[in-house]
């Protein structure tokens, strides 16, 4: 029998999915055919036709070497981002974009610093200096980034009242900012997460995805982070397997679509 070009094959009667497996034995079957329905289901003969996005987050000048809020090394996730998109028929972007004078912004809050933890709107908010704010070249896409290639950017952190992580919704999953429905819409099972940073708008958007039920993979070497501490990118990286993420290189990736 000819398989299709895309899809993927229920195998067997009887048989119940490896929901646990490694990003990379996942990708090879998903590319095989084989379909991993929720975990201890019985799966079957069939087809189904599923597509796979990447989710491209935050890879913007104030986040870059020279920004506002720099990561190191964090130009280095343009490279790996554009030759992932070439891997994908759907690129979706998530773009931080501040109203000016935002409240997560230490600037507008009077006798506070960069750092400094408060109260903004009944939730738990650390101050950033100003960054990404709307109209400046700071909130810009990064130079060389190939953003022809983005079907769909989600904006987020518009509301200056409450900071938006995650690309899916703000932080106190007050308002979604139409991504997950989006990707619904499109019938997508698998999400691969590159971008910027690691421990802050990366795990958030990871963390999401997992909650909304998308299997969901990160592209280690296309994200950084901005260690503030020393440790906490590995401490972000372990909550995002521990919410069912797993991590994977994207020469495996590239190598497997």
């Amino acid at each position: 029998m000819a398989l299709p070009a895309s899809g993927r094959f229920l195998a067997g009667a009887d048989r119940t999915c490896a929901r646990h497996c490694e990003a990379a034995v996942f990708a090879l079957i998903n590319r095989a055919g084989y379909h991993p329905c929720a975990e201890g289901q019985t799966v079957f003969f069939g087809w189904c036709e599923t597509m796979d996005a990447l989710i491209v987050v935050d890879v913007q000048e104030d986040f870059l070497p020279g920004g506002a809020l720099p990561t190191k090394g964090g130009d280095a996730v343009v490279p790996v981002a554009n030759r992932m998109m070439q891997q994908f028929d759907l690129v979706v972007a998530a773009r931080d974009w501040h109203p000016p004078g935002h409240g997560s912004f230490a600037s507008a809050h009077p006798g506070r610093k960069v750092g400094d933890v408060i109260d903004l709107d009944g939730l738990e908010q650390i101050l950033w200096p100003d960054h990404c704010v709307q109209g400046t070249p700071g909130a810009e896409f990064a130079d060389g980034l190939h953003v022809d290639e983005f079907d769909k950017v989600f904006l987020k952190g518009t509301d200056p009242g409450i900071d938006s992580y995650s690309a899916f919704f703000d932080n106190g999953h007050r308002k979604a900012t139409g991504l997950g429905d989006y990707l619904q819409g499109q019938e997508v099972f698998d999400v691969y997460v590159t971008g910027l940073t690691i421990e802050v708008c990366v795990k958030f958007t990871v963390l999401d995805a997992c909650r909304l039920g998308f299997r969901t993979f990160v592209v280690v070497d296309g994200c950084r982070g901005l260690e503030q501490e020393p440790g906490d990118v590995e401490e972000a990286l372990e909550a995002m397997r521990r919410a069912g993420a797993r991590m994977v290189e994207s020469d495996v990736v590239v190598s497997l679509h």
